[in-house]
């Protein structure tokens, strides 16, 4: 079976064969580690990383326009990015519509061009997609991270934003709608291209609760949600939520606008809060802790956590994908424990 079909067994709870295993190594790793120590481990980890092929000589790794060192990049929305480190996304610091008195004469950028945050060529999108789909490989399309609820953030500032929803600022459903309909014109574009899921990545939450109220997400947000998603329902197009953060309040509200794999952190919201909640009903794809075991713990205490997480979430109908982001300051025995327990217990079943 291939990782394609394997991947929709395990949505649809059609009992795959095994675990879909996802391990996304960071660019900042690449001048963070030696080379050739990652090198290694990719190569010892065929499940997790198939078909790679070493480069010769030093990878020189393509650092996106948001994440580049000492050089600030406006985006296409007209917000001011920096990042301190190679690799690593950085934070908005200047917001085009900190005054709303600019906003008469504000446009929302052309999305036959660009994305919000760079320029895109669709005609060789599409030409990629078709590739994959000829390969017979999952075609995955998406929103950029952030696309509604953050890019308002982005634009607008977060305190002001959340003031606006307080006040009910005539303006902000204004900037709202702008804003999807940016966002329905990249939907359109990849479910007419025929892909296989369909991707809305967003954070909504902190390391303890929202960062913004279940009543305002009702209000503002849920409602340009469900009507990004409902294209990709209709075309039968798999819908891919994911948000880090605490998501206590607002997963009700998210899973109800027809989202079918939702990515999650595990410890923020609790291994058994997620187990009881959605093992056997929802596909999570369960994003493995950055923050405390893997950092931090021992060998034997991360074999534990993903053994812990693979027996109380999934099934052997399906339910569950994992991923894990590798970010420096991980130890590398502890990332070379982490690869061989995803590849161990991709196959619990």
């Amino acid at each position: 079976m291939n990782h394609k079909a394997n991947m929709l067994k395990a949505v649809r709870f059609e009992r795959p064969e095994y675990i879909p295993m996802t391990f996304h190594i960071n660019d900042a790793c690449w001048q963070h580690y030696p080379q050739e120590e990652l090198f290694d481990l990719i190569e010892t980890h065929p499940f997790l990383f198939p078909d790679y092929k070493r480069p010769e000589g030093q990878y020189i790794p393509d650092f996106a326009q948001v994440a580049s060192k000492d050089k600030p990049y406006t985006d296409d929305w007209g917000c001011l990015w920096e990042t301190t480190v190679d690799g690593i996304t950085g934070t908005v610091t200047k917001h085009p519509l900190q005054d709303w008195s600019s906003f008469e004469t504000y446009r929302a950028p052309d999305p036959t061009t660009c994305m919000g945050i760079g320029p895109v060529d669709w005609l060789h999108v599409k030409e990629h997609i078709q590739k994959i789909k000829l390969n017979g490989d999952l075609a995955f399309g998406g929103l950029r991270h952030g696309h509604t609820f953050l890019q308002l953030c982005d634009i607008r500032g977060y305190q002001n934003l959340i003031f606006d929803m307080a006040d009910q600022n005539p303006h902000l459903k204004k900037l709202i709608h702008m804003v999807e309909a940016f966002n329905l014109y990249i939907v359109n574009q990849y479910l007419d291209m025929g892909v296989d899921m369909m991707g809305y990545a967003e954070d909504l939450g902190m390391q303890k609760g929202p960062m913004i109220s279940p009543q305002y997400f009702r209000e503002y947000i849920k409602p340009s949600y469900q009507r990004l998603m409902k294209p990709a329902r209709d075309k039968g197009v798999i819908v891919h939520m994911h948000s880090d953060g605490d998501l206590h309040d607002l997963i009700d509200d998210i899973i109800d606008g027809g989202v079918e794999v939702i990515n999650m952190q595990d410890y923020v919201n609790g291994i058994d809060w997620i187990a009881d909640k959605f093992a056997g009903k929802v596909c999570i794809e369960l994003d493995i802790d950055r923050q405390f075991t893997t950092p931090h713990g021992t060998v034997d205490e991360i074999d534990a956590l993903i053994r812990e997480e693979v027996q109380k979430i999934s099934r052997k109908e399906g339910g569950l994908m994992m991923v894990y982001g590798l970010y420096p300051g991980v130890p590398l025995k502890n990332v070379k424990a982490l690869m061989d327990a995803m590849e161990r217990y991709a196959f619990y079943y």
